[in-house]
């Protein structure tokens, strides 16, 4: 079995969660991995993976709907999609570019495909919100492919895009242009050649997270492949090791926040009873005022 040794502080692999295929939006065909119920996850709460070079598949787009309680994070490799939201903000993720949004006490938004043709690749993020932040005020902004920042993972070709949060990577602390998303959550996109290996420095007390959407890893557990989700243990540092196809990952790490959660749909609240009131809000027209 192709394998790695951990080095003494690395995280060691605890968990691969598969992706499942789903739909969502007008139809919107998905690769999805929900942790709503998984502590492991937090503060992270899903993770939906589009990719197709058939417009069939993602051409109805997310029309208007509602959410309450978290943020998302959409980062796009290939393809564009445009926001549209209450507020009157409306704005394109484009090609290597990333968009958050901060629903907090409440958002209506749309996010539709501007392209029929050329393919679509991308992801979005659901982050948990704290309780003491869920009924904060909407924000959302674009973050553009230029404006993320592209930094060196090793002298052989490896790169990291840094889209939120605090990096070091070859011994240089880096941060991203998003530094205010929830529980202190970051994102990377990491390419690394085959063969690569990498060792990220990250909190102690962080969850870690690394989605595999090209290539793949080799691990303690032996070689896994792209459309997993590796979760991982307590430890001082990620070690990485790409295969012979190299390896495109998204990491995640961010605080969790050990508090009740409750999911119904595009709300996320932590008791049933804000559940409740959000969907009172919601029929009643007030949820998003």
């Amino acid at each position: 079995m192709n394998t790695q040794t951990l080095k003494p502080g690395a995280r060691p692999l605890v968990r691969t969660v598969a992706s499942q295929a789903s739909a969502d939006g007008a139809g919107v065909k998905i690769q999805r991995i929900a942790g709503f119920q998984s502590p492991d996850f937090s503060p992270f709460l899903m993770l939906d993976e589009i990719r197709s070079d058939s417009a069939d598949d993602y051409i109805a787009g997310f029309p208007s709907h509602p959410h309450r309680g978290i943020e998302t994070l959409t980062y796009m490799l290939s393809g564009e999609f445009e926001h549209q939201d209450h507020l009157g903000n409306r704005g394109s993720v484009a090609t290597g570019g990333a968009q958050w949004m901060r629903a907090g006490r409440g958002i209506i938004h749309s996010e539709m495909p501007t392209q029929g043709e050329g393919g679509m690749h991308g992801f979005q993020l659901w982050i948990n919100m704290a309780a003491a932040n869920k009924m904060d005020p909407p924000t959302w902004r674009d973050i553009q492919c230029e404006d993320i920042v592209e930094v060196p993972v090793d002298d052989c070709g490896s790169r990291a895009r840094l889209i939120a949060g605090d990096w070091s990577l070859a011994g240089r602390a880096y941060s991203a242009p998003l530094t205010e998303a929830a529980a202190q959550a970051a994102v990377a996109d990491l390419r690394l050649i085959a063969d690569a290996q990498a060792i990220l420095p990250l909190p102690a007390e962080h969850t870690v997270l690394v989605y595999i959407y090209r290539g793949g890893l080799i691990t303690e557990r032996g070689a896994i492949g792209r459309g997993n989700m590796l979760l991982y243990g307590s430890g001082e540092s990620l070690q990485l090791r790409a295969g012979g196809e190299g390896a495109g990952l998204l990491c995640l790490h961010g605080l969790p926040l050990n508090e009740p959660l409750v999911h119904y749909g595009p709300f996320v609240m932590n008791s049933r009873e804000e559940i409740e009131q959000t969907l009172r809000d919601y029929n009643n027209g007030t949820l998003a005022t």
